[in-house]
């Protein structure tokens, strides 16, 4: 298997590489072999999204927004950005702004995990909290109606070309460079804004058309695009794509990160250009499940999002022909989870049994 460092590993080890500054480490991200949970006679691998900088595949829409926005000469010396977010687009933006010197306001409905607020905030940027009865929609309201208000630069990630155009150069890119000249039957994935999604779906689909299946997941709970039902949109600022209010089939659901409730510009963009072939739905028990697996049984440590879409994938692998090769997004690390339920389970006292463990010697413990 090739990688995008193709050329560079003529040694045991991956060369250290030196970049001048933290921006350029985003992307290239490997590819890791499921040795364990995959049934026998189909190849699952993942694409490990939270080896960029700043833990997600965020980092890169981020990058793509910021570049963007300078190239079009909208973003200048001082300006400031605001976008509505549920973390990780956040994190990710708070990242490039302080590298690139620019303020950033994240607009994070109440509902997602602390953590991602204080990752925030430590990176310099200011979060403002909206209710979280009112879901994506309310920050994204909020997150419009700041950006009129003061003159700030909209990030516009659920809008944006940029975004799947970038994930179409770099992550589709990726992929379809780590396959080349082998098999590679099914693309995986979940969508958030749908840049993935669409962006990658797109450079798979140029490069291998009529070879690769995409497969795209979204929760029981959330089946927006499965409904058919057309999300309805509004003009902000002179462009139209936003949501105008909330999509009818949407109810609350655990996978952070995954499907707002509206479908985003981009993500309808990937559906109009019938990208993917087929849809798989995810309970969030059956997500949070998964990624504890991963865990455990593979030593990869992801969110919610990364089990969700690996049950799906692991459902595509049960019906795949043998000798499929399945590849899935794992889109960020299980840090950004800790006060989810995700970890509910995991305990953090000691265990009876490792009490048990810890009094065979004299040293005491804390029971």
């Amino acid at each position: 298997m090739t990688t995008c460092f193709a050329g560079l590993f003529t040694k045991s080890k991956r060369p250290c590489l030196v970049f001048q500054d933290i921006t350029k480490t985003i992307g290239c991200t490997p590819i890791v072999k499921v040795n364990k949970l995959a049934p026998e006679g189909v190849d699952l691998y993942l694409k490990l999204e939270y080896f960029n900088p700043l833990s997600s595949v965020k980092d890169r829409l981020a990058l793509a927004i910021v570049e963007d926005g300078e190239a079009k000469g909208l973003l200048k010396p001082g300006c400031t950005i605001i976008e509505a977010t549920s973390g990780n687009t956040g994190i990710a933006l708070a990242m490039v702004c302080a590298q690139r010197g620019y303020k950033f306001v994240a607009v994070m409905a109440a509902s997602f995990s602390v953590e991602r607020r204080k990752v925030m905030r430590a990176l310099g940027a200011q979060v403002i909290v909206t209710p979280a009865p009112l879901g994506g929609t309310g920050m994204v309201k909020k997150a419009e109606e700041l950006a009129e208000k003061h003159g700030w630069y909209l990030a516009r990630q659920f809008e944006t070309e940029a975004n799947a155009a970038f994930h179409e150069k770099t992550t589709g890119a990726e992929i379809v460079e780590a396959f080349e000249g082998q098999k590679f039957d099914y693309f995986v994935t979940g969508y958030g804004t749908g840049g993935t999604y669409a962006g990658a779906g797109r450079a798979i689909k140029k490069a291998r058309p009529g070879d690769t299946k995409i497969v795209l997941s979204e929760p029981k709970g959330a089946p927006l695009v499965s409904s058919g039902v057309a999300q309805e949109r509004k003009e902000v600022m002179g462009i139209f794509g936003a949501p105008a209010k909330g999509h009818p089939s949407w109810t609350a659901h655990p996978i952070q990160g995954w499907t707002p409730n509206f479908i985003p510009k981009v993500c309808q963009e990937g559906i109009d250009a019938k990208t993917h072939d087929e849809i798989v739905l995810v309970d969030g028990k059956d997500a949070m499940d998964t990624a504890l697996a991963l865990m455990r049984n593979e030593g990869i440590f992801c969110g919610t999002s990364g089990g969700a879409t690996v049950w799906s994938a692991l459902e595509v692998c049960k019906k795949a022909p043998k000798g499929s090769v399945v590849v899935a997004m794992i889109p960020d690390t299980a840090e950004r989870y800790l006060s989810t339920p995700l970890f509910a389970q995991v305990e953090e006292k000691m265990t009876p049994e490792e009490i048990e463990i810890g009094k065979t010697t004299e040293t005491p413990i804390l029971e």
